[in-house]
């Protein structure tokens, strides 16, 4: 199971509309919900952002109440960074971002994809706002009654592909 969340924090970000020429008190925001969530899940998390054009001369990071904070270099966009950091902790790690560039990179040394949408959901649930055990989202819901009815085997039970995520994801 993947304990190291790397995040691309523009990416959520861009995702919330929260991009633009003063994004400071955003990103401070964020922070504080990944602080929360840490508090929540414990898993180790990094969170990259952009210095590729603003940055400093050398990579900075920060260390924030049990989060890493990463600015990339002037030069360096984050999308390096974050594809460093997956090929130092392959398996061991879980990518959060919807950038596909990143997503295959990742994927290609092992580590754990997330989306970004899909990440905020789970950043905005509240710690008491479990599902009950054989509870299936809205999602799931859809693909059973899209599966085609000449199909063999249990009609209710989800494709394989789609059991293996979400087991990934429990521990999201």
């Amino acid at each position: 199971m993947p304990t190291h969340l790397i995040i691309d924090g523009y990416n959520i970000l861009g995702k919330r509309g929260q991009v633009g020429p003063n994004s400071e008190p955003a990103r401070e925001h964020f922070v504080q919900a990944l602080m929360l969530y840490r508090q929540r899940k414990g898993h180790a998390i990094t969170v990259v952002f952009d210095g590729w054009k603003q940055g400093l001369g050398a990579e900075h990071r920060e260390h924030r109440a049990g989060i890493d904070v990463v600015y990339s270099k002037r030069g360096e966009q984050a999308d390096q960074v974050i594809g460093r950091l997956a090929a130092d902790f392959g398996r061991a790690c879980a990518v959060v971002s919807s950038d596909h560039e990143i997503q295959r990179v990742a994927t290609a040394h092992g580590a754990f994809v997330i989306g970004a949408s899909e990440f905020e959901a789970r950043l905005r649930e509240r710690a008491t706002s479990k599902q009950p055990p054989g509870h299936r989202g809205k999602d799931e819901e859809d693909i059973l009654l899209k599966r085609n009815a000449e199909k063999k085997g249990n009609g209710r039970k989800l494709p394989k592909k789609l059991r293996r995520r979400n087991q990934q994801l429990r521990g999201f």
